[in-house]
């Protein structure tokens, strides 16, 4: 690996140039930028593991391809024992990073184009398989972070790709040429994009052959002319970008991955960076498979976040004597037992692991939805808790200005202190770190981010097997599962 450790990730982001815009005003700098260099070092967390001999086994992997060491978010999954590797690793990083580390839209969809080309490959006797596994050997050896861009501004949702009144509202090819392609479009959402190295292009939903020009897969890197980049703005932003450290609630760390839009404007890609043009029939089977392991994700991360924030809870209610309650204790072994039923989810799906036939391992996909729906709910009901518990002061505290104020810092320390012995200010870094992580963006990215709701909804009935479970019912009455003739009247 060419990048071994954070240091040398944060150095790497300096060296490359990509078009960058934050409130209208442009980035220079992604890693000294106050609304940016939270999140690069959340990522940078990701390379610091695979440096530290405790977690070697968790966030290193021999390469497949060329047995080379490699970061494990670069890793084409091989077996069971690698999906639930990658989701213990995802639950460490959640615990020491408090937030979105960002390498893992880009590992989900390495690992479903990797299987998705192989199999395009074998069904049109196309080269794409070897030129993404050669990409793929680039990003192993020189250790690149990669923003996996997936979800398209979709314009009019009634309507399909090739039905909109703008064309761009979907990422297309404008141009084919002998050497490459030309798009044009934009992927919304882009967790970690502008401090990646590499956008990996994948479509965002299903196509038929009306939308031939919309089915492209490639790779662009983020300071390719014509890419630019539009960093999004977050609950209690100007906290962090007046570089507060109290009420920022984690002054390291950033809220939620650093999403951010990316826009193509008559981008060039090489031909050896496309990896699917056209190929219409098996864009949802891409996007099914990324999404399974996307979903299975979740349940991992935002463990580690749960953990987190069981443990601020948990501290502020020492600080404030009521830990001893049979109520509090009863809430926060809810939290916990909620943070568990997530993370068996995650360790469920990846336990039934399956090959695909590039050899590459696919989750279960039923229980990969079923694991993320239940982000979706749990998440929020662990956050409930954690407010209630804090109590009222989250949402009345007042600022850090006012607790360093020579004039009325006294009284903000003596009026919201708690137990006698522990510095008000500890109370008050909690209560801020609580605030954060159960604020709007935070609740707002547990519920979308990987699908939303009904989109796991949708995949658990038709993943349900209904005609199996009536068969299992009719069989315990003695009711025939063959289909009868209507009888006539």
């Amino acid at each position: 690996m060419k990048l071994r450790n954070g240091a040398e990730y944060i150095k790497s982001l300096r060296n490359i140039h990509p078009r960058i815009y934050y409130k209208g005003e442009k980035i220079e700098d992604v890693t000294r930028h106050p609304a940016t260099a939270p999140h690069v070092r959340a990522a940078a967390m990701t390379y610091a593991l695979a440096a530290k001999k405790e977690y070697r086994d968790l966030a290193t992997v021999s390469s497949h391809l060329t047995g080379h060491t490699i970061s494990r978010f670069t890793h084409v999954h091989q077996n069971v024992e690698d999906l639930i590797k990658k989701v213990k690793l995802l639950r460490v990083l959640g615990q020491k990073t408090g937030t979105c580390f960002q390498r893992c839209v880009g590992f989900d969809g390495i690992n479903a184009v990797y299987s998705v080309t192989y199999e395009i490959d074998k069904k049109r006797g196309t080269d794409y398989f070897e030129r993404f596994k050669n990409w793929l050997i680039y990003i192993q050896d020189e250790n690149l972070m990669v923003v996996g861009a997936m979800t398209d501004p979709k314009g009019d949702r009634s309507k399909g790709p090739a039905e909109q009144a703008d064309p761009d509202q979907y990422v297309h090819v404008v141009e084919h040429r002998e050497n490459g392609v030309v798009i044009r479009g934009a992927k919304l959402h882009m967790t970690g994009a502008v401090n990646s190295h590499e956008i990996l292009v994948m479509p965002t939903t299903a196509m038929d052959e009306r939308s031939k020009d919309y089915a492209i897969v490639c790779a662009v890197p983020v300071d390719a002319k014509g890419v630019t980049m539009i960093f999004g703005r977050q609950a209690s932003d100007d906290r962090r970008d007046k570089l507060e450290r109290i009420d920022v609630g984690k002054p390291a760390f950033g809220a939620v991955g650093g999403e951010a839009v990316i826009a193509f404007e008559d981008v060039f890609v090489p031909k050896d960076r496309v990896f699917m043009n056209g190929e219409t029939e098996l864009t949802g089977t891409l996007v099914y498979r990324f999404a399974a392991h996307h979903r299975a994700n979740y349940g991992a991360c935002k463990t580690g976040l749960m953990d987190v924030l069981v443990g601020a809870v948990s501290y502020l209610t020492q600080i404030q004597g009521t830990d001893k309650g049979s109520h509090v204790r009863d809430k926060i072994t809810e939290m916990t037992h909620l943070a568990e039923t997530l993370y068996s989810s995650s360790i469920a799906c990846s336990a039934e692991g399956w090959p695909t036939p590039s050899g590459a391992y696919m989750v279960n996909t039923m229980l990969a939805n079923v694991c993320k729906h239940n982000v979706t709910r749990f998440h929020f009901e662990v956050a409930r808790l954690a407010l209630d518990l804090a109590g009222g002061f989250i949402a009345t505290l007042p600022s850090q200005y006012d607790l360093e104020s020579e004039d009325i810092g006294h009284l903000v320390r003596k009026y919201f202190s708690g137990v006698s012995g522990i510095p008000t200010e500890e109370r008050i870094k909690i209560a801020r770190l609580i605030e954060a992580m159960t604020g709007g963006t935070a609740l707002v990215e547990s519920m979308h981010g990987a699908g939303s709701p009904q989109a796991q909804r949708v995949m658990i009935f038709r993943e349900g097997d209904l005609e199996k479970k009536m068969k299992l019912a009719k069989a315990l009455l003695g009711i025939p599962s063959k289909k009868r003739k209507a009888q006539k009247r």
